[in-house]
């Protein structure tokens, strides 16, 4: 069935994680009768078994719902994004907004406003949509719906009466979302008449039918078997399949201005239908393409070795075939002298980087030895160090490619602007912890009486590790935080390398602030010192500043008692063999390297640690 434009409803539900975006979903598919009782399970759109496992959506998914309003006068076709609620995915958050017209921003009642739902409010107000303010988990014995429905109204500008109170878990209140969508989110505006123009919003990656493509079309109509265009890499060929997603997939007769579906036409990489790149006729062209979206850039980098040398095709194959349903995650071939083969990954996040190494080990079966997280620096070189050929500037994710100090005039490192909310008594606790990780304060604002939002400039690399962990255990779990890029700044960093034996171990080297570099080489050392078993001679483990050592452990030698034979008679005699031990051992440094076994290098390079 065709719907009239004027009787469709795009919309998106945007919340911080765990505020219940999925729950949300569940119920409205119920409420349209898209989902029978019997079929129904709870996170219905979240496809992936790691999203059901960890409760949480990584992936946007779209679903098309006809609704048949008590209010309005007959049947609409509401088209709604449930997005994904982790500051790592907010990419996919962007993206689902560019495809909407409306917003249901969802708040726990018992939780209140949190950073990554602010953050989310002002991207939604920049790309013009409607918002929907509503309350959930109001059935919670700690909810407080009066308070935060002032807080949220306070931001908005608008009265606390107009914040909706529902329970997604038992159904309450979600009638009244629906209607409230009908008759606030604005219809779509579009001609069907003029060229065909539509979004791609999203892609995933099918073994049989190649690349799925999430389209919102704008102008004009797609059909199947029309011949198709994409605009920005020029791929034409007609379309194979047109779909709606309804919660599963039925394949339809047209797309007309507003609505959302899916096409598949034989596109065999998902490089050729980039997100963000508009679909038009290919013998009627549109003039124009539509407004895009940013790429999304890699801000946490690794490298991934497998731990059986032998795995590093599978590992590569696997690599490419996840590369084909994320187009945020990139990877390019590097090797080191400790690990072998391997790749330098680009994630958006830890959690980003998480989730790619489970599904590495769960539906590739590859297992893996994980480099210490870092971000990408930018190097300026003197120019008269450099060799014919060479740029003055570089980009490095990888600590073994850091040039020699006194070639460097400068190095700069990424910047986040980190937005925390907190409750007003931890503000102490999250100003400490902002300072040691070199922050500089840009604003402090109270919410409420009892919250507050501060922001910060802090170093990428600062955050990317265990600073989420220490802002939730030093607030008791209560303060949120959400990030963005902010450019880039000159920072006194160093490579700090860790040698046994007098030779540097290239993957236990790590690029960090001067002022961290003896925390982090101690810390490296002493836990070598534990993990690398005892050889026929003394090992030193030492972490070095170019030639400066700053911190030492030693690995002390296996000894056997080679006196033990020797009952009483003169001391000569023992001294004697003890020295002709000490000379074997003497010959056995001069020849033999430091055995590392593989568990050493898994523990001690492991992101958990």
């Amino acid at each position: 069935m065709t719907y009239p434009i004027e009787r469709i409803r795009n919309f998106a539900i945007i919340a911080h994680i765990d505020h219940g975006k999925s729950t949300l979903a569940d119920r409205m598919l119920q409420h349209t009768h898209l989902v029978e009782e019997r079929t129904m399970r709870d996170q219905y759109l979240d496809r992936m078994e790691l999203e059901r496992e960890r409760g949480i959506t990584i992936k946007a998914q779209a679903v098309r719902m006809p609704y048949t309003s008590d209010v309005g006068d007959g049947e609409y076709l509401l088209n709604l994004i449930d997005t994904p609620g982790h500051v790592d995915f907010s990419y996919e958050v962007s993206r689902a907004m560019n495809a909407c017209e409306g917003a249901v921003l969802l708040v726990d009642a018992a939780q209140g406003m949190q950073a990554q739902t602010i953050a989310n409010l002002y991207v939604a107000i920049e790309a013009g949509l409607e918002v929907i303010p509503v309350l959930n988990k109001i059935d919670l014995p700690a909810a407080r719906p009066e308070l935060i429905a002032e807080e949220i109204a306070g931001l908005l500008g608008g009265r606390p009466e107009d914040v909706l109170c529902v329970s997604a878990k038992t159904g309450q209140g979600v009638v009244e979302v629906l209607e409230r969508i009908v008759a606030d989110v604005p219809a779509p505006k579009g001609d069907a008449d003029a060229p065909t123009r539509a979004m791609i919003f999203d892609s995933e990656y099918d073994s049989y039918r190649g690349v799925v493509t999430f389209v919102r079309v704008v102008d004009g109509r797609l059909a199947p078997r029309q011949d198709i265009r994409l605009m920005a890499t020029g791929f034409h060929h007609e379309i194979d399949e047109l779909a709606v997603i309804s919660p599963e997939p039925k394949p339809i007769d047209e797309l007309g201005p507003g609505e959302v579906g899916v096409l598949t036409a034989a596109i065999k990489s998902v490089d050729s239908a980039r997100v963000g790149d508009t679909v038009t006729h290919h013998r009627n062209p549109a003039p124009g393409p539509l407004p895009g979206y940013r790429e999304p850039t890699p801000m946490v980098f690794c490298g991934l070795y497998p731990v059986d040398s032998d795995d590093f095709p599978d590992l590569r194959d696997a690599l490419e075939r996840l590369r084909l349903n994320d187009a945020s995650f990139t990877f390019e071939p590097e090797t080191s002298a400790a690990l072998g083969f391997g790749f330098r990954c680009g994630f958006l996040g830890m959690l980003h980087m998480e989730i790619i190494r489970e599904r590495l080990d769960r539906e590739y079966d590859v297992s893996l030895v994980t480099t210490a997280p870092n971000v990408s620096y930018e190097v300026h070189l003197d120019p008269g160090s450099l060799k014919p050929g060479e740029e003055a500037v570089r980009h490095l994710s990888n600590p073994a490619d850091f040039p020699e100090p006194g070639n460097i005039v400068e190095i700069r490192e990424p910047v986040v602007e980190a937005m925390i909310v907190a409750p007003s008594e931890h503000v102490g606790t999250v100003m400490q912890l902002c300072e040691h990780r070199r922050g500089d304060m840009i604003r402090m604002e109270y919410l409420t009486e009892e919250r507050v939002e501060l922001r910060y400039h802090l170093p990428l690399a600062e955050i990317i590790f265990d600073f989420f962990d220490k802002l939730k255990s030093g607030t008791h779990g209560y303060a949120s935080l959400d990030y963005e890029p902010a450019g880039q700044r000159t920072a006194d960093l160093v490579r700090c390398d860790v040698l046994l034996n007098g030779d540097a171990v290239d993957a236990f080297s790590q690029i960090v602030h001067r002022d961290k570099a003896y925390e982090y080489g101690k810390g490296m050392v002493a836990k070598l010192a534990e993990l690398i078993p005892r050889q026929m001679f003394d090992v030193p483990i030492q972490a070095a500043l170019g030639s400066r050592i700053i911190a030492r452990e030693t690995v002390k030698a296996k000894r056997k008692d080679v006196t033990a034979k020797c009952y009483g008679g003169d001391v000569t005699r023992k001294r004697k063999l003890l020295e002709k031990q000490k000379e074997g051992k003497k010959r056995a440094k001069a020849v033999g390297a430091v055995e590392v076994p593989q568990e050493a290098f898994v523990a001690a390079l492991s992101v958990e640690r």
